[in-house]
Order: C-alpha cells, then structure tokens, then sequence
C-alpha cells in the first residue's frame, strides 16, 4: 500500500471536503454510450437496443444523461463539453462511437472504434484522452454486415478492414486541465499518421442536458455568441459560463429531437438536434443564424501535411477574461507536472518502469470510467409530473420504484456498460483506494443508500434486471478499502466502517431470507455473475431437479459472513456492543461450515472425497442427490472466506472470547470442520477459513497444475481437464461442459455472457489476496508443488508472486514485441507501430490459453486490480 507525502498539490485537492462542489465537480463523467441503454428505452416490449440505435442516436434528445468521446460535464451533468470530428467523407461527424447492438455481433455488444484512457488525476485535473479516427470513409456498414457470423467465428474488427491502411488516420488528442474549480482547459490536437495530406474538420461542443423538457420547474437555458471568440451560455441551475475558442466558426442548435426526421411529425423547435451534424455535413440552413441555442460548436477546418499537426485552445469559465490565452500553457504544464509527481509518489520508484506504466495506465482508466448515472425508476414506468404514462407491455424493473439514482459512478466499462453493476463496482474501489480512498468509500456506501438497496436489503445488480443476484462482496471490499486506508493513514476510518456495517446487516440478512429458503445455511443465488461456465443456467434450473446447494453461493456467503465478523471485532475496540454481532458472525460461520459438509437425511457433502474438490449439488425431484462435477472457479472460491486475527485482539475483547469460547464448547463438532481457531501460529495469528489444512492441500494440487486451472496468464475460470472429460449430466434433458479458454460458444444467456475458461483479473486478485492470508498464518515452512507435478516447491507467498507475475505478463510485450493480449494481432499496428504498441487496453477478460483480451476492450474497471497485484507483489517482495 502507497504512503502518500505530504504537500503533493493532488493530494492536497483531494482532501478538500464536498469535493463535487470544489476539484471534482468537473470530470470525464460523460457517457461514451447513452443509446441503446434500458433508461433510453421508451418501447412497448422492452427493446433497448433499437428504441434508440446508433443511427437514431444524434437527432434524439435523451431523456435521462448524454454521451461523447473524451467529454467532460459537471458532476450533476447539466452542461456537456466534447469534440467531435469529420474526415469530410462520412455521412455523419464523429460525434459518438460506434459499436455493434447486442445482436448484431456475434459475441454481443461490441465497440469498433480505437480510443484510449491515457492520464487522469483523481480530482481530474489533468485528462489525456486519444482517440484515432481513418482519414478514409468510416466502414460503418462493412463492420455491421462482416459480423454477421457464428459465435466460433472471431470478432471482425475496426483494424481488419483497411481503414487503417498505410496509417492513413489522425490522432486526436484530447487534454483537460483546471485552472479552477470551474475553469477548464481543452486541448484539442490533431496529427496526421498518413503520408499523404488530408482534411479534417474538428468540432468542440458545449450543449446542455435536455432537463427542462421533463422538470417545468427549470426554463430553457440558452447558448448563444457574445462576441467573434465567446460564445456564453446561461442556465437557472448552473449560471453564467464563458466559452472562449480563437477563430472558428460558431454553429447553434437546439437539444431537441428531429420528430420529423425519426417519426415523421412535425418538430417542437425550427433547429433541432442533429442541426450542427446536418449543416456540417450536408451544408443545409439547420443551425440558428441568430446564433443561438442550447447546443453550440465551433467548427475548425485544418489540411494537415504527413506529420503534421494541430492544436485547437477552448476555455470554459465561471470568470469574464480579458485574455483567456495568458496562463493557459502554463496551467497545462503545470498541471502535467503535478499529475506526474501525484503517481510517482503512489508508484515506488524502484518498480520497473514497465510496470510503473501498467499501473498509471490502469489507474487512469479507472479514474476515466466514472459516469454521471441518472434513473428514477418510478419517473420511468410512470412518467414525471405532468407526462403521460409511457405504455410499457414488459414493466422492467417494476419492483425496484424506489430507485432513484442521480450521481458520479463507477462504470465497468462506459461504452459496453454503461451502467453500474454493484459487484463490479466493489472490485473497482478496492483499485480505488490506492489513488482516492475519498472516493472509494463514498462509492461503497451509495449503493447502500436507501435510493438505491431495496428495502429488502437486496442490493441492485444492474439496469437491465436490478433483481440479479450479484456474488456478495460488498463486504469484502469495505473491509479491504479500510484497511487499506487505516495502512496509509495509520488511523482507521471507523465511521465509514460503522456505516458501511449497519447497511450490510441488512443485505446480509436478505441473502439469509432469500436465499436460504430451507434454513438450512446452504445458499442458491443463481449464475452469481458466473454466466456460462455452469452446465445449465442456474437461474432456470431444468424440469426434474427441485433444489440446487451451490458451493459457490455458500462459500461467498461464508466470506460475507467472515468479514462481518471481523468488522464486528474492529468496531468493538471502541463499542463493546458489537462484542454480540460477532459471536453472531462468529457461530454463523461455523453453521455454514457445518452445512457445507452435512446436505439433507443422507449427508451429502459439497466437498468430494474421491475428487478433493467442491462441487454443488442438485437435489431430483424423485429424492435422490447428484453431485455436479464440474471443476471450475465455483468449487475455488471456498479459498476466499478466510480470516487473520492477532491473539491481542481476544485478548482485548473479553467478553467474544467468552461467547466464541462457549460456542465451541458446546459445539466442538462445528469448530472441528474449519481451521483450528483455537491454536494460535507463533506470531500470535489465528485463522479463521473453512479450509482445514488438508482440504487447502488438496486444492491447491488442481489449482497450481497446468493441465487443470494454472495457465502461463494466471488461474483459469473452468479446468482444463474437460477438454478431453467433458461433463455430461443427463436428467430431463442433455446437458453438457466441455473446456473452452475463450470465449463461449453456448449462447445460454445470450450476447456477451462468455464465461467458460477464461481468465478473470478480480478472481484470480481474490484467490492471490487468498493465499497471501493463509501464508500470514502457516508461514514460509509450509510449501506447495508450483506448479503441480514440477518438483519445485514454494511457500504460499511465493506462489502469489509467481500467480502475479503470471498475470502481469498479460500487459508485457511477448518475444515477438505484442502485448500478450493482442498475440495473434491481425494487423501488426499494436506491435509494429511506435503510436499504437504503447497504448494499453483494458480486457474484460482473457483466453486462457493464450492469453487473448477478450470481451469489452476498456473494462479497465475490475482490470485494473492488474495495478493492485503489481504494487503488492513488489512490496511483498521487499
């Protein structure tokens, strides 16, 4: 963990408190995607995708947020600012980015443009965006039809046409920087890659959220030209602002929809929408001579050598400047500077400079994903005051109408989803805490609000059905955003932590009513996020079997139920009653343990003796049980409920030694089934996992062999033994696993749900974070084959380092000169170009044979754990 000095200017704007009204009220909050998301989507059946498709997209004015490439707004995204660009070919400008609906690709939802997050600071004051648009014409229509394919087939691409062919393209970098609060800086510079001259049109916007329309409390703001180079804008909610360009012509519209170009009725306003798009591109009358609006652009027009490159100025002020241009360099300068020092001082300088970059990469990304996330559930099925009920034959999310959401996010991916998912979220803040433990802990407790949690305590899972069933880890990444941040500060954050518990008792005991619904401490959830790597959706479980134990679903909850009890212990230092909630959590834990391995009248076990394995087990209908025997991450993730606590700590807490001493005393038949919590190691440790020695033993032998789980790129979701064992259960029906390392040729859940043998950054952070805690406890005398089979042995804590390194070597050029995850690299730019081979992506997940990014490109999200594993491989290592 990072120890931050003082007097790093970031670190300083940081700490300044309700920051949304100070250093961060201006950010990257900006969708990349807003058409094609459930809020968007006003059909009768529910057909996000099309209501509002790509080519829709700029004649509609959205209901609920707005999008852009590399855009900037404030925090409650009331006013937007983002390029677009033309190559004087296309029928449209570069507005927004282009991608595939979830049923055009072959493996769903899928972007085709080329764009990276390059820098960001955590308050956002410094942002480098790159975006590389062809010079020829864009292939919208070559990339649509070329992915009409199966899913065995490979992705066609934006780099397998020739738009990229002899780097006839420009690079478009976008920069911010702040010179205040609300004084923002733009850079916008243009390079031609070609070797041939060519044009290009850049276009700044500055436009307004179309929030009047639904709320009458607020009047149409205005935009309009107040001068040659200023263009003011004015707005009841935000005031006055100033936005200075040099040169350029001014263009206005307004952000209403074109009813007559989308439903062939007559528009509300003369110049709508897609007015500026229109003029530009087709030089029709569409944008206001009177110049103004509440959409705005100034529109350059460059002819750039080979080589050559240009740089537009743009400046949004609160302040009237008598010369706007004075500073700007230097506060660009400036702000770079303190950027760089902010991560070399998160960043130990002796890491290699490789991975330095990996880091600042992955944090930034993170750090460029946030979203302003706008949806009122009720307005929504309902309409808002004074609109007409929108006719919705499929009533998405009907239970959840308290759910009104209307802040800065963490997204997974801003262009693949859009939306929040509260177990993604959990993994990105414990990546967050590195660089903005603020933000990390604010995030973790929203979803906990009473806007978002249902009253049930259920906590929603995403847009597209909030009654998903996430895997539970919100407590896991609380307690580890607090230790992490008690690390850098020497102080714990109790407070935060308090609030967090209160909130988690109540999830917690909806998992406990929901999904225990026989009593009996076994838990269902369903997929629990893991898609296809089971043998039949577990969601739908198929005619003939009644119930389903997942070990999985237990285990998480034992890992739930293990950090509450270590919360418990923490609070009770300075609040004694929370002594009784952890010999709560405490006999809990025990309890699950016990049911893990005593099932129903015939005492059945999730864990399989023959196989030294967890599997779940199905229950028939004719009473008979089954185990499932498919080895995949599901019968892993018992590693995760585990647990060090220090002797001192008992010793402190008089009256839990006294409980958990009676529990055990009374029940010596539950405590015999976990680790033994009653001897401590010789630093004064004990450990609390459902792993007995043995049982961790047996694990690891499949986890660390290469023909099962252990890949040259990390651990593997599904066992590498079902490439030649495929597993066949057969009960009503024929269903069937077999080892797939990429992407999923079942369509079970349908688009990119392709879970079967990948590799997957926040469970194989889980299972090295894992490891690292059992070694905290057995120390460097316990060792294990690494890998299975090798003769070579290592202690737990060299294992995690060897996994990391493994993992690390995904963003790593190979032999070859290609990052791993582009190793079969089609067209040669990613390796061979000086101006692509250096920008990294951030894959969802990855092949685990070969180490293939696949899925969302930018899910830098839960990928940049990659930056968490590096930081702490090096420090374990020291």
């Amino acid at each position: 963990m990072a120890h931050f000095t003082p007097k790093i200017a970031e670190e300083e704007r940081l700490a300044v408190p309700d920051n949304y009204k100070n250093w961060k009220k201006w950010g990257p909050y900006l969708a990349e995607r807003q058409w094609g998301t459930v809020r968007e989507d006003y059909s009768e059946h529910g057909h996000a995708w099309d209501f509002v498709d790509h080519e829709k997209a700029r004649s509609n004015a959205y209901r609920w947020g707005e999008e852009g490439i590399g855009g900037f707004c404030d925090s409650r995204e009331i006013m937007c600012l983002a390029p677009a660009f033309w190559n004087g070919k296309d029928k449209i400008l570069k507005e927004r980015l282009f991608g595939l609906t979830n049923n055009q690709g072959n493996h769903g939802e899928d972007v085709k443009e080329l764009y990276f997050h390059q820098v960001s600071t955590p308050t956002h004051s410094y942002c480098k965006y790159l975006y590389k648009y062809p010079q020829k014409k864009f292939p919208y229509l070559e990339l649509v039809n070329n992915n009409i394919r199966s899913r065995e087939d490979m992705e066609y691409e934006l780099l397998d046409s020739k738009s990229f062919n002899n780097n006839a393209y420009f690079d478009c970098y976008i920069e911010y920087a702040k010179a205040d609060v609300e004084d923002i800086l733009m850079k916008i510079t243009v390079v031609n890659r070609g070797r041939r001259k060519a044009k290009i049109h850049v276009l700044p916007h500055l436009w307004f959220r179309n929030f009047w329309k639904h709320n009458k409390r607020f009047s149409r703001p205005s935009i309009k030209s107040i001068g040659d180079n200023c263009i003011q804008s004015r707005s009841i909610r935000n005031g006055r602002h100033y936005f200075y360009h040099e040169d350029g012509e001014q263009l206005f519209c307004e952000n209403e929809t074109n009813n007559k170009r989308i439903y062939n009725v007559d528009n509300e306003v003369d110049y709508v929408k897609d007015g500026i798009n229109d003029h530009v591109v087709n030089g029709k009358p569409t944008v206001n001579p009177e110049k103004n609006g509440s959409k705005s652009a100034v529109w350059y027009k460059f002819k750039l050598k080979a080589g050559e490159e240009k740089s537009i100025r743009i400046r949004l002020s609160k302040k009237k400047l008598e010369n706007p241009w004075s500073d700007f360099d230097a506060v660009f300068d400036q702000r770079i500077k303190e950027s760089e020092d902010f991560y070399g001082n998160i960043l130990k300088t002796d890491l290699p400079e490789a991975h330095q970059s990996i880091a600042k990469s992955a944090f930034s990304g993170l750090l460029w994903t946030k979203q302003f996330y706008y949806y009122d559930v009720f307005k929504w099925l309902f309409g808002g005051p004074g609109e007409p009920k929108p006719f919705r034959a499929a009533a998405r999310n009907f239970s959840w109408q308290h759910l009104t959401n209307r802040h800065v996010i963490s997204m997974p991916d801003k262009w693949e989803y859009p939306w929040y998912a509260a177990w993604d979220l959990a993994f990105h803040m414990v990546s967050f805490v590195e660089i903005d433990p603020y933000f990390a802990k604010e995030q973790l407790l929203l979803v906990l609000r009473e806007s978002y949690m249902h009253p049930n305590g259920q906590i929603p899972a995403y847009e597209w059905n909030f009654s998903d069933v996430n895997p539970p880890v919100h407590s896991w990444a609380v307690w580890n955003v607090y230790e992490k941040d008690k690390l850098r500060t020497g102080k714990g954050d109790t407070k935060f932590l308090e609030h967090a518990f209160q909130k988690l008792l109540i999830n917690f005991t909806w998992w406990v009513n929901q999904k225990d619904k026989h009593g009996t401490d076994l838990f269902e959830g369903g997929f629990l996020g893991l898609d296809n790597i089971g043998v039949f959706d577990r969601n739908h479980m198929p005619e003939g079997v009644s119930r389903m134990q997942q070990a999985d679903a237990t285990s998480w909850m034992a890992m739930f139920t293990v950090n509450m009890l270590r919360m418990s212990l923490e609070l009770a230092k300075t609040n004694k009653v929370y002594e009784e909630s952890a010999a709560k959590f405490f006999r809990h834990f025990l309890n699950i343990a016990w049911a893990m391995h005593h099932i129903g009248k015939k005492d059945i076990s999730l864990w399989d003796d023959e196989d030294d394995f967890y599997y779940d087990v199905v229950e028939l209908s004719n009473g008979a049980t089954s185990r499932l025997k498919v080895r995949s991450l599901v019968g892993i993730i018992p590693l995760f409920a585990v647990e060090i606590i220090h002797k001192d700590l008992f010793e402190q807490l008089k009256e839990f030694k006294i409980r958990a001493a009676e529990i055990v005393r009374t029940r010596p038949d539950l405590a015999s089934l976990i680790s033994n919590i009653e001897e401590a190691n010789k630093d004064g440790n004990y450990l609390f996992s459902i792993m007995r020695g043995y049982r961790l033993e047996k694990l690891l032998i499949r986890l660390l062999d290469e023909d099962e789980f252990l890949s040259d790129y990390g651990i593997r979701s599904l066992s590498k033994y079902h490439k030649d064992h495929p597993f066949v259960f057969q009960h009503n029906g024929h269903y069937t696993i077999h080892y797939e390392p990429g992407e999923s040729r079942s369509n079970m859940f349908g688009g990119n749900s392709n879970w079967r043998g990948p590799i997957w950054m926040p469970l194989n952070y889980m299972i090295i974070q894992s490891l690292r805690k059992y070694y905290t406890f057995y120390g460097p005398t316990y060792q294990y084959e690494f890998p299975t089979g090798s003769g070579k042995k290592l202690n737990l804590n060299e294992i995690a380092n060897e996994l990391t390194k493994r993992l690390v070597r995904l963003f790593e050029p190979n032999s070859e000169g290609k990052f791993q995850y582009h190793a079969d690299d089609r067209n040669k730019l990613f390796s061979k170009d000086e101006h692509f081979k250096n920008q990294h992506l951030f894959y969802e997940f990855f092949d685990g044979d070969n180490g293939k990014g696949l899925g969302a490109s930018h899910q830098t999200g839960w990928t940049a754990l990659i930056a968490n594993l590096i930081m702490e491989m090096d420090e374990s290592e020291s």
